[in-house]
């Protein structure tokens, strides 16, 4: 579950409505045409931190997302989002992520709209729970609707290494993918989301939600979470890149 509530500052509602196309992103640079760095609000009491842009670095090809004490207005951490200007509709979705651990902490590779953009609360996730990094939480949320919840194991742990993720989502289908492997088929109508959705990368941290993400656990080291690699393949497009599981798709 990633809860977000937060407008964009600056985004035109034209601009908001383009579709995305295909893309890959290796992180030479963060390009502000197709990235949004989430930065002075948080996205609801839940959350423990602050989105800060201080928190969103790039090193040596890499995107780390960092979580950190700094005292805010009503948080004592900051943390690191990006997200997509642009929505996307059917497709392959793809991240190469090496996620953080620790009780009470998100990592998140998901696909979301909602009242923000003045649309209906759809999103696709993969979400890292700190607290057992040796599974990723699946889950679909279709007009506000979840509770489809799947957790599914990560050889070797997904903080241990840089583990590949995808999601094929399509009209009549969902399926997600862990280093290459179907490890999840979604069918029923009301577990598909409709509506086209940017993607989000995130690190944040509860000291709320203890019976899902567990007790917080201030650390005692800096806190992160690495993505080398994010790609979106329209449905229909060539892969883009060896080993993409879009290249293998029926």
């Amino acid at each position: 579950m990633t809860l977000v509530v937060s407008l964009v500052p600056g985004l035109s509602a034209a601009h908001a409505q383009d579709t995305g196309k295909s893309f890959v992103e290796a992180f030479a640079n963060l390009n502000k045409k197709r990235w949004y760095v989430s930065d002075g609000w948080s996205n609801g009491g839940h959350q423990n931190c602050t989105w800060s842009a201080g928190q969103v670095n790039l090193t040596d090809g890499k995107l780390v997302l960092g979580f950190a004490p700094q005292k805010t207005k009503d948080r004592n951490y900051v943390c690191g989002e990006i997200q997509t200007n642009a929505r996307f509709g059917y497709g392959t979705y793809e991240a190469r992520i090496k996620a953080a651990a620790g009780s009470g902490f998100n990592t998140s590779f998901f696909s979301y709209i909602g009242p923000a953009q003045k649309q209906p609360w759809d999103e696709i996730d993969f979400e890292f729970l700190g607290k057992d990094p040796s599974k990723v939480q699946l889950n679909s949320y279709v007009n506000g609707k979840g509770g489809h919840e799947k957790l599914v194991e990560v050889p070797g742990g997904a903080n241990s290494g840089y583990n590949d993720f995808a999601f094929v989502w399509e009209k009549d289908r969902l399926r997600y993918y862990v280093n290459g492997h179907l490890v999840h088929t979604v069918t029923d109508p009301a577990a598909l989301p409709t509506h086209p959705q940017k993607i989000y990368l995130s690190l944040w941290a509860s000291d709320k939600m203890k019976s899902w993400l567990g007790a917080f656990e201030p650390p005692e080291a800096p806190v992160s979470a690495e993505f080398t690699r994010v790609a979106f393949t329209a449905l229909g497009e060539p892969c883009q890149f060896k080993d993409s599981v879009a290249c293998s798709l029926q």
